[in-house]
């Protein structure tokens, strides 16, 4: 790559980075992807390319089998690569903004119904309760019980509830305030049978001379907290043992259904945007299917003519 292009990403990842607080991982993605438009186009000053140049990258990235996801990912990294010089004064024209991308189906998020969220719910607390049951499995039972109690009240992402502080079960408030992606801050919702959990867990923690630094739910591992991958591993046996299939659970599912029974229940789908962290309201409208769905029954209930259907 010749010096100038390579200037010029840079530029574009230092502008990621510090205005948008973007992640090592998130960065390099994007290095890769504008690389390999780079490479295509080498030779040619970025000030020649046009839409016809982008729309060549495309049909070669297509020649060489990626997926319609795959390729619109790198697409839009390039119309913000685009995008981004332009705005800066480092080339006179956006060839990219009037590319169209490939064609793709949007899948729609698995989501549990409140019935199944229930059964979860309640085999939590059972857990708790068993008679017969060890110290250890009574002290790994109150953490499940807390981890499903808040992830399903607040909707947060799982490396956010992982590494919740310790202060999450001591406060007096019904929110929390929770820093997620880009660094923002945000409030979340906190119910009351999510601050009995967390509370019960913190008692039984300390009890066990097992509370340790700042982490809400520690851990001997690296990070010094409960890692996604255990959550999710318990959060399967759990759903096992309410009668759930295994394959249908996750955090990530959990998070899903917090934000799609709020809007069957009347939310605003912007109030959804704001208290699951989404920078876009774009991203949270994978959840449109659910009000088509509210506003065709009440279309139905609703309208006077509806009897004569």
């Amino acid at each position: 790559m010749s010096r100038v292009p390579r200037q010029r990403l840079n530029a574009f990842l230092d502008m990621l980075a510090a205005e948008r607080g973007a992640a090592r991982n998130t960065l390099d993605a994007y290095e890769r992807d504008i690389e390999d438009y780079l490479g295509f186009i080498a030779g040619m000053s970025l000030d020649a390319v046009t839409a016809g140049t982008i729309r060549d990258w495309l049909a070669d990235v297509a020649a060489r089998g990626l997926k319609a996801s795959s390729a619109a990912r790198r697409l839009s990294a390039v119309r913000q690569f685009h995008r981004f010089l332009y705005t800066e004064g480092l080339c006179p024209n956006d060839p990219a903004a009037a590319i169209e991308g490939p064609r793709q189906g949007r899948p729609l998020p698995k989501v549990v119904s409140v019935d199944h969220v229930d059964r979860l719910l309640a085999a939590a607390r059972e857990a708790c309760e068993r008679e017969g049951a060890t110290p250890p499995a009574r002290l790994k039972a109150l953490r499940m019980r807390c981890l499903v109690e808040m992830l399903y009240a607040t909707g947060l992402r799982v490396s956010e509830l992982i590494a919740l502080p310790i202060s999450a079960a001591t406060t007096r408030e019904r929110f929390l305030i929770v820093r997620g992606k880009g660094d923002k801050e945000r409030l979340v919702p906190l119910n009351e049978a999510a601050r009995a959990a967390a509370r019960d867990w913190l008692a039984a923690l300390r009890e066990a001379g097992q509370e340790q630094g700042r982490w809400l739910f520690p851990s001997d591992g690296e990070s010094g907290h409960l890692t996604r991958q255990a959550f999710a591993r318990d959060l399967k046996a759990l759903g096992g043992a309410a009668g759930l299939s295994a394959a249908s659970l996750s955090p990530h599912v959990l998070r899903h259904a917090f934000a799609s029974h709020l809007l069957q229940n009347g939310a605003d789908l912007r109030v959804v945007q704001e208290l699951l962290g989404h920078a876009d309201i774009a991203t949270t409208q994978i959840y449109t299917h659910v009000l088509d769905e509210r506003l065709k029954s009440m279309v139905r209930d609703l309208h006077p003519l509806a009897d004569g259907e």
